[in-house]
């Protein structure tokens, strides 16, 4: 067998597994770059929509976090609060979340005069919702997210395969294969468009994709650790613990947080980043501190856990405790979800993962639009023969 039949064997084969793995999972590869595309600019669309989120700047003392709950507590009681957010230019955000029973709320409170801006139920937030379906399909986690990360492997061999189609001959060809042809008959533009664009993307999507099967597969979170470590295991996060074993008079303690929040503000005055402070709900739960200088990104916070009875700080093996003491590899697993969102790039990165999305979700259209066009093509000579 010649070198070329060879070549021309190995394409063939390649597009056959190109072709039914794009019709196996089209349509949910076009249904995340949707999603995708919708949740791109959520925080933009929020803060514009969502006037009750911004707050002006005012020069008063903060009410403390332990404040905020007791305010958050009676306008939505029977809840446990979770965190409380402050960050510069935005009213305070008392988080309530729960697995069982199972509910997400925020109260948005002004942190200057403890004024109730808003009693959200996330669950019935039009983000959150897209966001579900972006994870789970609407459906059971363990069901859901299985069905979606398994058809984001397949896209990521898609991408793969479409890239040795794709593939020039020789240099002649090569020209042929970096532009569309718009002045073209409808299939040869289309057909450009699903090879042209989809190349182009592909070095864009890949990572969205891979970041996704992060999130999805623990089995393929803890590989790209290991070969990020350079051969270490990722250890796994952990709550930490207050000691309730000491001699104290152990008691719910809250009004730690305010000492922990306190030291913050002091340490550092002038801080425009977000700050969450976690107040502990039973004498055994922790203080958990997150300090970010970035809000538009997550993998820069600086997470730090004290005792609610001594004040004494907990240190943390996992790679969410300090930032200073994060490793290489652990700052990449911080990272995934700003890369999935294009948020690690700013704005632009946004712009960037938009755009990548929209057209990732065109390409299951625009294939289906060949093939069917190749079938037509070959019934008709088949006709034409007979």
């Amino acid at each position: 067998m010649s070198e070329k039949k060879k070549n021309k064997t190995f394409k063939y084969w390649v597009g056959r597994i190109h072709l039914w793995l794009g019709l196996t999972s089209g349509l949910f590869v076009c249904f995340l770059g949707i999603t995708g595309c919708i949740l791109a600019f959520e925080r933009e669309i929020e803060n514009v929509t969502q006037p009750y989120r911004n707050l002006e700047v005012q020069k008063k003392a903060l009410l403390p976090p332990t404040q905020l709950k007791a305010i958050a507590d009676k306008a939505l009681p029977n809840k446990h609060a979770h965190s409380i957010n402050y960050q510069p230019g935005k009213s305070a955000q008392v988080v309530y979340y729960n697995f069982e029973p199972e509910y997400y709320y925020i109260v948005f409170v002004n942190q200057y005069t403890g004024e109730v801006l808003k009693v959200k139920n996330m669950n019935d937030d039009f983000f959150r919702i897209v966001i579900m379906g972006h994870y789970y399909l609407w459906l059971p986690p363990n069901i859901g997210q299985p069905i979606l990360t398994s058809a984001t492997l397949i896209f990521v061999i898609l991408l793969i395969s479409g890239l040795i189609l794709w593939w020039p001959k020789n240099k002649a060809a090569s020209k042929q294969r970096f532009t569309v042809k718009w002045n073209a008959k409808w299939r040869r533009v289309n057909y450009d468009f699903h090879n042209v664009l989809g190349f182009y993307i592909t070095w864009i999507i890949i990572f969205i994709a891979l970041s996704g099967m992060v999130m999805g597969f623990q089995w393929f979170s803890k590989s790209v650790y290991f070969v990020t470590s350079g051969g270490k295991s990722l250890t796994e996060f952990s709550e930490a613990f207050s000691d309730t074993t000491t001699n104290l008079k152990l008691k719910l303690n809250p009004s730690a947080a305010d000492k922990i929040w306190e030291s913050y503000l002091n340490a550092d005055p002038k801080f425009q980043g977000s700050l969450d402070v976690h107040v502990p709900e039973n004498e055994k739960a922790s203080i958990e501190v997150a300090k970010n200088p970035d809000p538009e990104t997550y993998w820069k916070s600086d997470y730090r856990y004290f005792d609610q009875h001594t004040l004494k700080e907990i240190e943390v093996k996992h790679a969410f405790g300090k930032y200073e003491n994060t490793t290489v590899a652990d700052k990449i697993y911080r990272m995934n979800y700003d890369i999935h969102v294009g948020s690690i790039a700013g704005l632009p990165g946004k712009i960037i993962a938009f755009f990548a999305s929209l057209i990732a979700a065109s390409m299951p259209i625009t294939g289906v639009l060949i093939w069917i066009g190749r079938n037509k093509k070959k019934k008709k000579v088949s006709t034409t023969i007979r």
